[in-house]
């Protein structure tokens, strides 16, 4: 009778600790950095992945997120901040996890649809009630007394995207000279005040602080100051021509293998490129790459000519090293007001 007792005993035990096991195995938790301002679409996406991800494996997620300028994000996973995935607005800040740390791997664009860019942007205008200094194509923006917001390039994917906008319009009107760009960029930021470090500091800057005439943001950020904003009538304004921005994404395999949550990040990533992930990438002012997500919202995207980083500045690393790195062209034209 003890012996049974004995083995009754060690059986509930064992039971016990197997359902403690499956319990701890059923609820996982992951880290998204991300760029200054996804705040809100990943807000709404993460819920409707959490969704999925329970109806599929009946496990439960919980997706923490961390946001800010685009490269200080980079280099905040390189420094140690331990990112499940990193969605990114350049895919210079996610090479850099490879090429600083060892942290993904050199081929990690091949590892998902369109090399890893499961929707893209541009940068567009928004201007006060009633445009009141005639800001509709980049030109305006160079002449005297507009004042204008950007975030640093130095800093933030946002603010590098608004510098090549700008070279890349002076650049084609020129007839590919590039002393009349870089006149024109000059000129640019002699029109900016302030340099926020990121995207929202830049909005905030403009909406909130009432700086400047007009700013310069992507596409899906110039929707929510409209939104958030619609007592001061902000105007968005789209440029004929700007440049496109593309958003890639990554799982950090150093991270996810020693969280034991690779199998969930990738599938968190897969998912933007799902119906309904898509969905949801138009809702927020994303362009999705599907065109059956484009079909549900016909008048959300204005058209307009995209030129990208490869033609104005062949590509990201020799566009990092000419404009970006210290002692670049932006250092040599940038002269803040003292």
């Amino acid at each position: 009778m003890r012996n049974w007792i004995q083995k009754l005993v060690t059986l509930s035990l064992a039971a016990v600790w197997l359902s403690g096991a499956v319990a701890v195995a059923a609820d996982e938790t992951i880290l998204n950095v991300s760029y200054d301002v996804t705040r809100e679409f990943y807000k709404d996406f993460n819920a409707a992945f959490a969704a999925y991800w329970k109806d599929t494996t009946s496990n439960t997620v919980t997706i923490n997120q961390s946001h800010g300028g685009s490269s200080k994000q980079a280099q905040a996973v390189v420094n140690g901040l331990e990112a499940d995935v990193v969605t990114m607005n350049q895919p210079t800040d996610v090479d850099l996890l490879f090429s600083s740390a060892r942290l993904i791997p050199q081929n990690w664009a091949a590892r998902l649809p369109n090399h890893s860019v499961p929707y893209t942007s541009t940068i567009v205008f928004v201007v006060r009630k009633g445009n009141p200094k005639h800001i509709n194509n980049w030109d305006d923006l160079i002449q005297p007394g507009v004042s204008v917001v950007i975030p640093n390039p130095k800093t933030s994917g946002n603010g590098r995207y608004s510098y090549l906008a700008a070279w890349g319009y002076a650049l084609k009107k020129s007839g590919g000279n590039e002393k009349a760009a870089r006149e024109f960029v000059g000129k640019l930021f002699a029109n900016v005040p302030v340099l926020d470090t990121g995207g929202r500091g830049a909005t905030i800057t403009f909406a909130n602080s009432g700086i400047g005439d007009v700013l310069l943001t992507f596409e899906n950020e110039a929707a929510q100051v409209q939104k958030n904003f619609a007592d001061d009538a902000l105007e968005l304004v789209v440029p004929p021509v700007s440049i496109l921005a593309e958003n890639p994404v990554a799982w950090v395999d150093h991270n996810v293998q020693r969280h034991h949550t690779e199998a969930v990040s990738r599938a968190y990533l897969e998912f933007l490129y799902s119906d309904a992930g898509q969905e949801l990438a138009a809702k927020y002012y994303f362009r999705p790459k599907s065109q059956a997500a484009l079909d549900k919202f016909p008048d959300r995207f204005k058209p307009l000519e995209l030129f990208t980083v490869n033609e104005v500045a062949g590509g990201w690393q020799q566009a990092q090293q000419k404009h970006f790195a210290d002692g670049g062209i932006f250092d040599q034209i940038y002269q803040p007001n003292k």
